[in-house]
């Protein structure tokens, strides 16, 4: 019997069962030996489950399935291109490649997107450039062309994500550059999208503290080429992300010469699964101030190695900004070229 959740759907359900498991014994009834029911149960919030499922006897073997690596990837796609027509072209390593930290559902959507991509072209195969298209579908949200932006909109869009992608190809640490756009998608009006090279299971402090860089660069290049009144609220889901990831370094990773490495919880409120509202105090006041601080001493530093990249490679923003502005999306093999002055792979075409 498998259950969708045990934490939530099936719980009083899981319970009756429980109580007729007894394991291998004779029915007191008709003396018939009788086997126990095994019950699989999958959840995404073990944290939360009942310590009462988990005794010996009941939920007390737990399996944790992780997302699969390159090799299960490619194993996992060769399962789901079975169901479509794919061209010569089609790699299959290239795409487990270049897809770290999908799950074998986001595989399978994947595979899917990309058949319809290539059904809206009346296109009989599916080749490799529909399953790229597909993939920053996936990855980066579905374009919104239809969208109307003015020329300011996209020129200050365009600066924006080229500080992104300028501060991301001079931090030594950070993942390499995917794609470059302009053009809306989801709920963003551009996107800079970075892949790591390979599966990744720990992130060093110089990955983090490039991140946080990398997330400032858009403020930052705003700043510069249009103004401190012209800032825009562009910046929010950056900031948010800069700032989120900071304090995961104070008070999750250890990451702070001042706290040390400890482990400080967030003060805050829980709700969940009909618990009552309960004030969970983890930290001192005085300690959350200093939390506080440190956060705001990282997010500064990322903001000062951002502005101090920008301003010494201040041509080739404007440069990636104009290619931005003319092409609406680069790869990053196209964004190399600008910033090394070589002509790119659009102008070359």
């Amino acid at each position: 019997v498998l259950f969708a959740d045990v934490g939530v759907v099936c719980y009083f359900l899981v319970c009756f069962f429980f109580q007729a498991e007894d394991g291998i014994r004779d029915s007191p009834v008709t003396g018939v030996q009788t086997c126990a029911l095994p019950i699989f149960a999958a959840t995404n919030r073990p944290d939360v489950l009942d310590p009462a499922l988990l005794r010996p006897g009941r939920f007390d073997r737990q399996v944790v399935v992780a997302n699969p690596d390159i090799v299960g990837r490619e194993a996992i796609l060769k399962v789901h291109i079975k169901k479509i027509n794919i061209g010569p072209d089609v790699k299959l390593r290239t795409i487990a490649r270049g897809t770290p930290g999908f799950s074998g559902a986001d595989l399978a959507n994947l595979v899917n997107e990309s058949a319809l991509l290539a059904a809206r072209k009346n296109k009989r195969i599916v080749t490799m450039s529909d399953i790229e298209e597909a993939k920053d579908k996936v990855m980066m949200g579905a374009e919104r062309r239809s969208m109307v932006m003015t020329e300011e909109d996209k020129k200050l869009t365009a600066y924006h994500e080229g500080g992104h992608a300028i501060v991301a190809l001079n931090e030594k640490a950070s993942d390499p550059i995917h794609k470059a756009t302009i053009i809306p998608r989801g709920r963003a009006l551009g996107v800079v999208w970075t892949l790591p090279e390979r599966d990744k299971y720990s992130h060093s402090r110089e990955y983090l503290e490039a991140n946080i860089s990398k997330a400032m660069g858009g403020r930052v290049a705003e700043e510069m080429i249009f103004g401190y009144e012209k800032v825009t609220s562009g910046a929010s889901s950056d900031i948010q992300m800069a700032t989120k990831l900071a304090k995961d370094m104070v008070t999750k990773f250890g990451m702070s010469n001042e706290l040390g490495p400890l482990s400080y919880g967030a003060n805050e409120d829980e709700v969940f699964l009909g618990r009552q509202i309960t004030r969970q105090e983890h930290m001192s006041e005085e300690t959350a101030k200093k939390v506080d601080e440190e956060v705001k001493k990282i997010v500064d530093a990322g903001y000062n190695r951002a502005k101090k990249i920008l301003t010494t490679k201040l041509e080739d923003l404007h440069k990636l900004a104009k290619a931005l502005l003319i092409y609406e999306t680069l790869s990053g093999e196209d964004i190399k070229d600008l910033k090394i002055g070589r002509a790119s792979c659009r102008e070359r075409e």
